[in-house]
């Protein structure tokens, strides 16, 4: 089961866009799918000395893991390139700065030849220490180059045994670099302190996080994860936000990235002709630590300042919130011009992010707008009478039915009290 607190900044896009009813079009002009790079993926397997504990269906956390590996080797789709790199595995020693060092790449990133990868997952045995921090950042140097989709999948039975370092620290800082890597975790042990350490560093990258306690469960989950590498890549096209409308870029329908500071407010622009809708979503990816309190704002606003409509989010008491998505239809025009008017929308996107001292504030914190403009709704079908939608032929139905039910009702009644009195 995927345990996660709040939604990651990825996963929080994709509800917004939900919400916000997005459907790209096949010809968008940005963030379209680029398949010039294969996926890539590298598995990142602790194998520190407590992998040896025999907790999992009855055999040791290292055995499952093994089993599950060379499952999933054979289940990888020809177009992966695949690599495992391990963290533990050499270093024998009681030395701490020794064993914060014992990471290795077991298989290099690319093409998967199975018998040689399955030969190297067979030799390892449960050794050392768990140098989660520096394993994540030697594992995201293996994937390093190309513009594919690039995933770690970490698997850990045990908390990072080499602080200061902070893994948490590391995943962000592995964000901010904007490779557009994802880590994922699963957790082999059901324990509070490794769930939320595995939980932040998938939430700085937006992966997911999942306890497993069983084989079949592992197994099951990292080849779902391997398959999820093999899906279309939407890039995102950089763009930069302005102080103000007047200087804000002008967007068509894609996705799009930027940086936006603490408190900073951004502007983009969008045309929207007559008859058409405009949907737009936002996010904004939490990649240090922030204090709770903050949230995210976006808003459509006309040029001369007048505000349109708000995000779905605003005013419903959150102040967690990552992500948030608008709609707006612009109606058809009235007159037989030969060109429908448009209409230039604002998008200011406003964020309350705090941090305490000490937390960098620049880079700006990740930004992803997903822009969409599609047909408007329009006829009887679409726009209802009386503000009920569709609704108003389900209740013509209920009436129609409720009129008929009481005449046969009438007529029953009144037929058993004639037999009544007959009788």
């Amino acid at each position: 089961m995927i345990r996660r607190k709040r939604p990651v900044a990825g996963a929080c896009a994709l509800l917004a866009a939900l919400t916000a009813g997005l459907a790209f079009p096949a010809g968008a002009a940005a963030g379209e799918p680029t398949g010039q790079s294969a996926p890539k993926v590298n598995l990142l397997l602790d194998v520190s000395g407590s992998m040896r504990a025999k907790d999992i269906d009855g055999q040791s956390r290292m055995a499952a893991a093994k089993q599950a590996f060379n499952e999933v080797l054979d289940a990888t789709p020809e177009e992966v390139e695949l690599g495992i790199r391990t963290l533990g595995a050499n270093y024998p020693g009681d030395d701490r700065k020794e064993g914060c060092k014992d990471t290795a790449q077991l298989y290099p990133v690319g093409p998967l030849n199975r018998t040689e990868a399955k030969t190297a997952v067979a030799t390892l045995a449960p050794t050392g220490w768990t140098p989660i921090g520096p394993a994540l950042l030697k594992a995201a140097d293996d994937l390093d180059g190309g513009d594919g989709s690039k995933r770690i999948v970490l698997i850990s039975d045990g908390e990072d045994t080499c602080a200061p370092l902070d893994p948490c620290e590391v995943a962000r800082e592995i964000a901010a670099r904007g490779i557009g890597l994802t880590i994922d975790t699963l957790g082999l042990v059901p324990n509070a302190k490794l769930s939320r350490q595995l939980s932040c560093i998938a939430e700085a990258t937006g992966g997911t996080y999942t306890s497993v306690e069983h084989q079949d469960e592992l197994t099951d989950r990292v080849n779902e994860l391997v398959d999820r590498a093999a899906e279309p890549v939407v890039t995102p096209v950089a763009t930069e936000g302005a102080g103000s409308c007047a200087k804000a870029p002008v967007l068509e329908s894609g996705l799009f990235t930027d940086r936006e500071e603490f408190g900073q407010q951004r502007w983009y622009r969008v045309e929207l002709p007559a008859g058409q809708e405009l949907r737009a979503s936002v996010s904004v990816a939490a990649d240090r630590a922030v204090r709770p309190d903050y949230g995210v704002l976006l808003r459509a606003v006309t040029v001369h300042g007048r505000e349109i409509v708000r995000g779905e989010a605003t005013g419903n008491g959150r102040t967690d919130v990552l992500s948030t998505g608008l709609r707006y239809p612009k109606p058809e025009r009235d007159d037989d011009g030969a060109k429908p008017a448009a209409e230039v929308v604002c998008l200011a996107v406003t964020n309350s992010f705090s941090a305490d001292a000490g937390v960098k504030t620049t880079p700006g914190l990740p930004l992803e707008l997903t822009v969409d403009v599609v047909d408007g709704p329009g006829g009887s079908s679409d726009v209802a009478s009386f503000g009920l939608g569709r609704g108003w032929w389900l209740l013509g139905t209920l009436i129609l039915t409720g009129f008929v039910a009481g005449l046969l009702w009438g007529w029953l009644s009144r037929w058993r009290f004639a037999v009544w009195r007959t009788n």
